[in-house]
């Protein structure tokens, strides 16, 4: 069994949505079986949907299916971030297993969710940038051109009208 180390703070490991949803299975230590459904999964944990919360830091087995094979795993839950949403860790992966959910992170049956990330980060930003209403230097263009032809407009009626008398 491979034990699983935590990834630095300042980087975060790639995160990936299934496209479909993966059943999987929590195996209490008291031989208990939880049906559940995998939403978003990383090399170091996921988030899963629970009908029921499981208490923080409680550590089960893990198994799910995914295209490639089915991965086992020895997990921590985390605290729930909604009463139906709980995350976990891997607390340690057989090298197989890892291989298997490496091989499956390649498909493009999971969707990268960093990159999501980015494209909501990136239309957040502009949203925030978007001006509705023209600045002020393209409004004073705007002015200084309409005087402007309004000032030759009114030189040429006078020139016209000079030479017609």
């Amino acid at each position: 069994m491979t034990y699983l180390s935590q990834p630095h703070a300042n980087r975060r490991v790639p995160r990936f949505r299934l496209a479909d949803v993966a059943p999987a299975v929590l195996q209490l230590h008291d031989g208990r079986r939880t049906p559940t459904e995998l939403q978003v999964i990383s090399r170091t944990g996921g988030l899963l949907f629970l009908s029921k919360p499981l208490d923080h830091g409680t550590v089960v087995e893990l198994m799910f299916q995914t295209h490639k094979g089915p991965v086992l795993g020895t997990a921590e839950m985390l605290l729930p971030v909604t009463c139906t949403q709980q995350p976990f860790r891997f607390l340690a992966l057989p090298e197989s297993d890892q291989s298997t959910l490496q091989a499956a992170f390649q498909s493009a049956l999971y969707r990268n969710t960093d990159e999501e990330e980015w494209i909501e980060e990136f239309r957040a930003a502009a949203v925030v940038n978007w001006n509705p209403y023209p600045s002020k230097h393209f409004f004073r263009a705007v002015v200084a051109a309409a005087i402007a032809a309004i000032l030759c407009l009114g030189s040429a009626v006078y020139v016209f009208s000079i030479r017609l008398k």
